[in-house]
């Protein structure tokens, strides 16, 4: 720890109102050490961490952190702030903050040691410390474990000849470690006269603080409670397992976690608290006395959880990984991107198996007999029949996966099975997409009934198998049939001939507004949504023209910020610093392949400049989309798909214009502050040859 913190990289009157100038404040410190390589960028991986999960604890104590490919060693910075800063707790500002850099490859032993700091900040006596500490020397002392000690002559700190620290370490980083031991009968436990026995698991996205924080205050609030807690970390230095046997004796499990758990389904058949890693950072006990309460119920895991199919973040089913006190609304819409990011990649390899077979036949080859009955090796019509069949099969399962998945969301594994039953019979019954929506929602809200229903335990184990999968289709398909397939079919045909009629200023107003929601988020929940409403309209064996109209409108929307980003790099280099200059080449190939997610990486160092100008540019691109005529049967594929798209010269100029419009906002609105670091004295290749690395320059407003 010696080496990760030193008095110089401790500011005890950080003047910061923000977080985001606490990180900046607190950067600059490693950056003058050589720590961090470029500031700007690394200070964009801080913020897309931050932008994962708020870095605020209970107790006034922020610690943002990252891994960073900028990071030339693990660091540690400290800073207190008088007047606190928000960094999203709940219970307000933060007056301690930790800025913990690792690199991209940190070894273990020194995450390890990061996350010993990370348990220490559960130690209210730790923390304390650090609120009354009056030398900057003695907090980076604190900090590193050491015992409070005169400082030899020349103000330095005393060090032990290997670099350790001649104190106790602060923390323990126990993966795998066990907590109180105490004598108070648990409830539930099944002995009496013995603790009750929990066994937690917890990880975070970057596996280096929240894991380790919430299994010390796991471990900490058992103590309190009398109870035994074993906790499993899964953390960036990796993990170890629990031993079988400490399961096997457990009478509760509580998962804490933001990524996916690591072989999940060693805790079946369990009393079960399925949370997000922040919930046991703030609230442990009450974690604690959810899982005693279910144990006391006789509530366990209905089946052999695994984490099914890794989904584009990684994550397990987002109905048991965020907040338990989550508003319903938030968990709805996590619900449904659940469904529609498995649907996603059906959607595009059948579309563009399906806009392939047009390139090669035509638009008639629709029409082509079965490749079962007829297919000429070297014809070329059979192979863009093939081509289309492929794809028209792949577009078939869109419904059903998307309802599949929403109840996936929901109730995991147990989800699937009324899910994609539902799904096939809004397909039957032509209620399309808004009848995959309603039967994922409906079978998820069953399965979930049939788990809360009390069961002998001689019956458990059929249930995964045969019990819920029965009941649960049984049901879902009565309603989807009988009940309310109907109204829903005639909801699906009465917006599909809203949009047959959509001509002239109607069709303009609804491209623009497609084209803000491509902008808002790039590639998140608004975003989707946009995409998810194109793709469902031409996701049938003949599209209509409005349909096309509008896939061809949130794609050219797609495709203008990060083409617009680098633009804006390419023209204005010097209002940006050198990792976007290069994140600004990658953005022209993922910008022309309609990926809007190339524009992240400026959208999360600069928002409230990149994206409401990307904003501004999408519905203008939008808007003359639609007002051009230019229509689309692909649902991806950007420019690579031009030929494919109706009037597609005016397609072009929609893109182009936007794009443009864009590229002048942002350059408009970042001339208005100061040059940011690294980029004032460029070369001709867009590189400040002058400015050492991690230097301090002025800083952006």
């Amino acid at each position: 720890m010696s080496d990760m913190i030193s008095a110089d990289l401790v500011d005890l009157d950080l003047s910061a109102e923000t977080k985001e100038a606490a990180a900046r404040a607190l950067a600059e410190r490693m950056a003058a050490r050589g720590r961090v390589t470029d500031l700007e960028g690394f200070l964009a991986d801080v913020a897309a961490r931050e932008a994962q999960m708020p870095t605020g604890l209970d107790g006034g104590i922020g610690i943002p952190h990252c891994r960073s490919e900028y990071v030339t060693e693990p660091t540690l910075a400290f800073g207190r702030s008088a007047a606190g800063i928000d960094f999203g707790a709940a219970d307000g500002p933060a007056d301690l903050v930790f800025l913990i850099a690792a690199p991209a490859g940190a070894d273990d032993a020194h995450l390890t040691i990061l996350s010993a700091l990370a348990r220490q900040l559960m130690n209210a006596e730790f923390t304390a410390a650090l609120r009354s500490v009056g030398d900057a020397a003695d907090a980076a002392r604190l900090i590193r474990g050491e015992e409070p000690a005169p400082a030899e002559p020349g103000g330095q700190p005393a060090e032990e000849p290997d670099g350790e620290p001649d104190g106790e370490p602060v923390g323990e980083a126990r993966e795998g470690a066990g907590a109180g031991t105490g004598d108070v009968s648990g409830e539930g436990s099944g002995e009496p006269g013995r603790p009750f026995r929990i066994v937690a698991v917890t990880s975070c996205p970057t596996g280096i603080a929240h894991t380790y924080m919430a299994a010390e205050a796991l471990e900490n609030a058992g103590r309190e409670a009398g109870v035994d807690v074993v906790v499993e970390t899964q953390g960036s230095a990796g993990f170890t397992r629990l031993d079988p046997a400490v399961i096997a004796a457990a009478d509760g499990v509580i998962l804490a976690h933001d990524v996916a758990v690591r072989e999940k389904d060693r805790f079946a058949g369990k009393p079960t608290v399925d949370t997000g890693v922040k919930a046991a950072v703030n609230r442990p006990g009450e974690l604690i006395g959810e899982v005693r309460s279910k144990a006391a119920r006789g509530e366990v895991t209905a089946a052999a959880d695994d984490d099914g199919p890794a989904g584009a973040d990684g994550t397990t089913p987002v109905g048991r990984g965020g907040e338990s006190g989550e508003g319903y609304g938030t968990r709805l819409r996590k619900w449904l991107m659940s469904g529609v990011s498995y649907m996603v990649p059906f959607v595009a390899a059948g579309g563009l198996l399906i806009a392939l077979g047009f390139a090669i036949g035509g638009y008639e080859i629709n029409k082509a007999p079965s490749v079962v009955d007829h297919f000429v090796w070297g014809q070329a019509d059979s192979w863009a029949a093939l081509l289309y069949q492929i794809g028209g099969v792949s577009f078939a399962f869109l419904v059903p996966v998307l309802a599949g998945y929403i109840a996936y969301g929901m109730a995991d594994r147990p989800g699937l099975v009324p899910g994609f039953v539902g799904g096939s019979i809004a397909l039957t019954i032509d209620a399309g997409f808004l009848g995959g929506l309603a039967a994922g929602l409906i079978s998820g809200g069953v399965v979930l009934a049939i788990q809360r229903v009390r069961i002998p335990a001689a019956l458990r184990g059929i249930m995964p198998v045969v019990v819920i999968p029965l009941i649960s289709a049984a049901v879902v398909g009565f309603l989807m049939f009988v009940v309310i397939g109907k109204p829903i079919a005639s909801a699906q045909e009465a917006m599909t001939d809203w949009l047959n009629g959509l001509s002239g200023a109607n069709a303009v107003l609804l491209g623009a507004l497609l084209g803000l929601m491509m902008c808002f988020d790039l590639g998140g929940p608004v975003n989707k949504v946009a995409y998810t409403f194109a793709t469902a309209g031409i996701a049938v064996s003949d599209p209509s023209d409005s349909a096309m109209k509008i896939m061809a409108a949130v794609m050219a929307a797609g495709m203008v910020p990060p083409l617009s980003m680098a633009l804006a790099t390419t023209v204005r280099g010097r209002l940006f610093n050198a990792t976007e200059r290069e994140n600004g080449k990658a953005a022209w190939v993922l910008g022309a392949s309609f990926i809007s997610e190339g524009a992240i990486p400026f959208a999360a160092a600069d928002p409230l400049r990149v994206i409401p100008s990307s904003m501004v540019g999408g519905a203008l691109t939008g808007a003359l989309s639609m007002a051009f005529g230019a229509t689309l049967r692909a649902p991806h594929g950007g420019v690579f798909v031009v030929p494919l798209i109706g009037n597609p010269l005016l397609y072009l100029v929609a893109i182009a214009a936007g794009v443009c419009v864009t590229t002048a906002l942002v350059i408009v609105l970042k001339g208005l502050r100061r040059p940011v670091p690294g980029a004032a004295a460029q070369g001709p290749d867009g590189a400040d040859p002058s400015a050492p690395a991690g230097s301090k320059q002025p800083v952006a407003a």
